[in-house]
């Protein structure tokens, strides 16, 4: 087909209503828009009721009829066309999205494109959170556009983020969502005609492009869509688009009115309703073929109840949409909002002047020209404002072929495989490698936990081609994903874990004896290769007993020998700890207190025989008061149950075992403090920083001291 030549490209818009199909085709030249051509069909049969198409195929056949008198218009084919949805079940989600800017310039288009990208992902995952509460919990909702209400940049509010510096950028964004049997039936209908999709936004956003310019979006300002079906609303303020919404009433309620009061069908009462607006007198046949006449004056009267109705419905959405508040001013739209008296009558209940109330038409289009002769009037803002948005989002949606599924999913020019796999909901771990169960244990009382080994990763191809989840998708691909596996379950054995590694250093007859440390599971001592399982309790012990020293060293002492651990008289049970002694002997050795009350006066005698007599009573007393204690507990009813403590002396732990309770002197039997060698005049003891007396008790987390001075 031979065209005509244009300034630029060309864009098709329909607005496809309820009561009629209207087709616009233009270009944008400079800051105008040039309509070309423009034409109009209403719907032979009710196929479209509130805004929603009921007769696909009588829908598609319109819009055929329409593109076939605009492509005769324009001299070219039409192949791609803008198209716009009514709100009659719209979801809205308002979103805020702030993170830190990583970039080291200033910040560009493609830096907010992702910002507000990211604010629409948001908005869709906080959408199908709240997708439980809806009535139907199986309907698939559509992001089908999306508004920025306002940007951030570090944390303040911006009018435009290009070109500066930041620290964060922000947007706060309202989403809209539709469902998919309302989404479908456009698309579907589009598609009989022909066509194929290249912008769908809302009329809602659609009208406010052009009824209300962004110079007037600071302030307070509703805008009232009165199409047939539905009555579109939108809220401006400080410069940005605050709300949408909707009610299900408008212009074809005012035709059925007309309709029962006339006795006449749908078509007549919609042509009676029409010329109320320019004559005094409406000349109609009946469905009995009787002719009537009916004044406007009376087609005012009959709907005046409905126009009430309308009015208090459209006032009570724009206060819930403000804040529970009303706005400055409303501009109306649309062919159900030329109903007479209606202006007046939101006016009257949104409290506000009638004058602040008013039809939108030819003052609004002063950058819109028509190569046609046509009259400029509100009925043309939405048709005009699709081809509009256009320029302003190119939000469409795609179909793709996902495990043999048919998809459609909303397209931001940025779809993975991903995104696909989110529209059918595949299991997010079936797209990354699963790794095998964890192994989950203690250690020492601590929790731990073995993770188990990493599967395979899933295996995507996009038409054939091997591919990832990050992978691009565009429309007709072919997407396989092969489900991504689960690895082994953890295993772990006594050997693998860092404490088995440890060890003891004790000294056997003076002889230094390095020991690995035994492992308890559960109370039971196992070795190394042991297999941990489940939920198992595990205690690296930090002792051997006397008879554990001795089958490490592969000797069997003999029985006539006496044993001391660190000089004290022990048996095969008594617990080795780090650093302690072992000695197998035939003599008696005497205990760290005699040898202080002989070897070390012995030794003092000639070095110290100023403190002689001193020492000498300081012993006698402790030896006084061990044999007072020793009586005590012998006078004991019933013995308690040995413990075990932990204490810290001179800043590193010490476990002293065996006994019930123990005292201070009983510290002297678990380090290594040589009493039989002197190294100062005196020695300084302290029990929790305080002067320590040697018969007084002590327990679990004492600090203690001990120093030649």
């Amino acid at each position: 087909m031979e065209g005509k030549r244009y300034a630029g490209p060309l864009v098709f818009g329909l607005d496809i209503g309820t009561r009629s199909i209207v087709g616009t085709v233009g270009y944008k030249s400079g800051n105008q828009f040039i309509v070309v051509a423009q034409r109009v069909k209403e719907h032979e049969t009710r196929a479209m009721l509130d805004g929603q198409i009921h007769d696909i195929h009588k829908v598609g056949e319109t819009i055929s009829y329409v593109k076939v008198q605009l492509e005769a218009a324009v001299g070219r084919r039409l192949n791609e066309v803008c198209i716009a949805a009514a709100g009659r079940v719209l979801r809205t989600v308002t979103t805020h999205v702030e993170y830190p800017y990583t970039g080291d310039g200033e910040i560009s288009q493609e830096d907010i494109y992702g910002l507000v990208s990211a604010g629409v992902e948001k908005a869709y995952e906080e959408f199908l959170e709240k997708k439980a509460e809806m009535t139907d919990g199986e309907t698939r909702f559509y992001c089908v556009g999306h508004s920025v209400v306002r940007y951030y940049l570090n944390g303040y509010p911006m009018g435009n983020l290009e070109g500066h510096k930041a620290r964060t950028i922000g947007v706060d964004l309202i989403a809209t969502f539709l469902p998919d049997d309302v989404v479908d039936g456009l698309y579907k209908s589009v598609e009989l005609a022909g066509l194929t999709v290249s912008s769908l936004t809302l009329e809602p956003i659609a009208a406010i492009q052009l009824a209300i310019p962004e110079r007037f979006r600071m302030l307070n300002i509703a805008l009232l869509d009165v199409g047939a079906g539905t009555t579109d609303i939108s809220i401006t303020n400080d410069g940005c688009i605050l709300a949408y919404g909707m009610i299900p009433i408008a212009g074809d309620a005012f035709t059925e009115e007309i309709a029962r009061h006339c006795l006449v069908d749908f078509a007549t009462a919609e042509k009676i309703k029409q010329e109320a607006g320019e004559k005094e007198n409406i000349s109609y046949t009946d469905i009995l073929l009787l002719p009537q006449t009916i004044s406007a004056q009376e087609v005012r009267e009959v709907t005046s109840c409905l126009i009430e109705k309308m009015a208090s419905q459209a006032a009570d959405k724009i206060r819930e949409l403000n804040g529970d508040k009303s706005v400055s001013a409303v501009f109306v739209v649309g062919g159900g909002g030329k109903m007479p008296g209606y202006t007046e009558a939101v006016a009257d209940k949104l409290g506000i002047a009638r004058e602040r109330v008013a039809l939108r038409g030819e003052e609004v289009m002063q950058q819109i020209i028509f190569e046609e002769e046509v009259k400029k009037d509100s009925l043309l803002v939405t048709p005009v404002g699709i081809c509009l948005n256009f320029y302003e989002q190119s939000n469409n949606f795609i179909f793709v072929s996902f495990n043999d599924n048919r998809v459609k999913i909303y397209d931001n020019s940025r779809l993975t495989v991903a995104d696909a796999a989110m529209q059918v909901q595949f299991p997010n771990d079936g797209l990354f490698p699963k790794r095998g169960k964890a192994l989950n244990f203690t250690v020492n009382g601590k929790q731990r936990m073995a993770r188990g080994q990493m599967g395979e990763a899933a295996v995507i191809t996009i038409n054939g081609e091997p591919a990832d989840i990050y992978s691009s998708i565009h429309a007709n691909d072919i997407i396989k994903v092969l489900e991504s596996t689960a690895g082994e379950p953890a295993h772990l054995t006594i050997g693998d874990l860092p404490e088995s590694s440890e060890s003891l250093t004790v000294f056997v007859n003076d002889k230094k004896v390095i020991v690995p440390k035994f492992a308890s599971v559960n109370g039971v001592l196992k070795s190394n290769y042991y297999e941990i399982q489940e939920k198992d309790g595990i205690e690296i012990l930090n002792y051997y007993t006397v008879s554990q020293v001795a089958e490490f060293m592969d000797i069997m002492p003999d029985p006539r020998f006496n044993v001391y651990v660190n000089n004290r008289l022990a048996d095969k049970d008594t617990p080795v700890y780090e650093n302690f002694s072992v000695l197998w002997t035939l003599e008696t050795i005497p205990s760290p207190i005699q040898s202080l009350g002989e070897n070390m006066m012995e030794d003092w005698e000639e070095a110290y025989p100023k403190q002689e007599q001193e020492i000498e009573k300081e012993h006698s007393d402790l030896n006084d008061r061990k044999k007072r204690e020793a009586r005590r507990a012998e006078e004991e009813k019933s013995t308690p149950e040995p413990v075990e403590i932990q204490v810290i002396v001179n800043k590193a732990p010490v476990i002293l075992g065996g006994k019930p309770e123990y005292i201070f002197v009983d510290v002297f039997d678990a380090i290594e403090f040589d009493l039989s060698r002197p190294r100062g005049m005196d020695i300084v003891t302290t029990l929790n920083g305080r002067p320590a007396q040697y018969m007084e008790p002590i327990r679990n987390g004492d600090v203690i001291e001990i120093f030649w001075k």
